[in-house]
C-alpha cells in the first residue's frame, strides 16, 4: 500500500499508493542512493554509492544502514524470495547477505564488466546481466554462475527483465531494445519510437513499460514498443510503478516525478 522512492543526498519520499500526498525524509547522513527493492518480508533495502545498503522493516519510516566490505561500485540491488540481499556492480561483482545484512559474502566471475542487473525468476533461478553483452546464470539462488554466450556486438544492457527463464528483454542506447524466447541463445531487436537511450523495464501480470532519456515512456504492444504521452522533459527516466489501473508513476533524473495515463 507504499510507493517509496530514493534519490542522492539522502533524499527518501513516501505516500500512501492509492493517495499520493508525498512525506519528506532527508537522511542525515546523506547517502547518494542508486537503487530500492521490496522483499517479501515487506521490508525495503536501498543502496548507496558509498558502498552502503539501508533497510526499512516500518515501510520506510526508519531505515538502518550496514556497510559494504567491497571496493567494487555498486549499481544494483535486488532481493532474493528468501528475504537475501544481493547487490552487483563492477569486475562481475555479487555481494550478498542472508542474514539481513549482519554478515556479507562476496564473489566475483573475473569478468572485467559491470553487471546491471540481477533477477531471481523463482528460488533458485537466478540470470544476471551486464556490460560487453554479459549473460550469466544460477541455477542453485546464486551460488554458482555459468557465464553464457554474450549477447551480439558486446551490447551494454543498461536494465533487463525477464518473464521466465525463457522470455527476457534488454534495454541500452540509441533506444535499442532486444528480446529474446530461448533463454538468450539469440537475441532479435524490437521497433522503437526512439533513439534515446533506455534505463530500465517495469513489468506487472499483463504489461511491460521501459524508461529512457528525454523523459521516454514506452510500452510493449505486440512485437513492437510504443510511445506513451509523458511531459516533454531533457531528462532522463529510471523506474515507474502503477498506482491504479490508468495510471502508471514514473520517477527519474532533476527530481521528476509524474503520472502517466495508460488506460487501455
Amino acid at each position: 500500500d507504499k510507493v517509496v522512492i530514493v534519490g542522492s543526498d539522502g533524499l527518501i519520499l513516501s505516500s500512501d499508493r492509492a493517495q499520493l500526498n508525498w512525506k519528506r525524509l532527508e537522511l542525515e547522513q546523506r547517502p547518494n542512493f542508486v537503487a530500492i527493492d521490496t522483499c517479501p518480508d515487506n521490508s525495503m533495502i536501498a543502496l548507496s554509492m558509498e558502498h552502503q545498503v539501508w533497510i526499512s522493516s516500518d515501510q520506510g519510516t526508519s531505515w538502518q544502514m550496514s556497510e559494504l566490505p567491497t571496493s567494487e561500485s555498486l549499481i544494483s540491488l535486488t532481493c532474493g524470495p528468501d528475504n537475501s540481499y544481493w547487490a552487483s556492480g563492477s569486475f562481475s561483482t555479487f555481494i550478498s547477505s542472508h542474514d539481513q545484512g549482519s554478515s556479507w559474502q562476496e564473489m566475483t566471475l573475473n569478468e572485467d564488466a559491470m553487471i546491471t542487473s540481477v533477477q531471481f525468476l523463482d528460488r533458485n533461478n537466478v540470470i544476471a546481466t551486464g556490460e560487453f553483452g554479459l549473460v550469466v546464470r544460477s541455477v542453485d539462488a546464486g551460488q554458482n554462475w555459468t557465464v553464457q554466450e554474450p549477447i551480439p556486438n558486446e551490447f551494454f544492457p543498461q536494465g533487463s527483465y525477464f518473464k521466465n527463464s525463457d522470455t527476457g528483454w534488454v534495454a541500452g542506447l540509441g533506444g535499442t531494445i532486444l528480446h529474446t524466447r530461448d533463454g538468450g541463445l539469440s537475441w532479435n531487436p524490437q521497433q522503437t519510437p526512439t533513439e534515446s537511450p533506455l534505463y530500465g523495464f517495469y513489468a506487472n501480470d499483463t504489461r511491460l513499460f521501459a524508461f529512457g532519456d528525454h523523459g521516454t515512456v514506452l510500452e510493449l504492444n505486440g512485437e513492437q514498443w510504443i510511445r506513451l504521452e509523458s511531459p516533454k522533459i531533457p531528462v532522463y527516466l529510471r523506474d515507474g510503478k502503477q498506482i491504479s489501473a490508468d495510471k502508471l508513476l514514473v520517477a527519474g533524473g532533476w527530481g521528476s516525478l509524474f503520472t502517466v495515463d495508460i488506460k487501455q
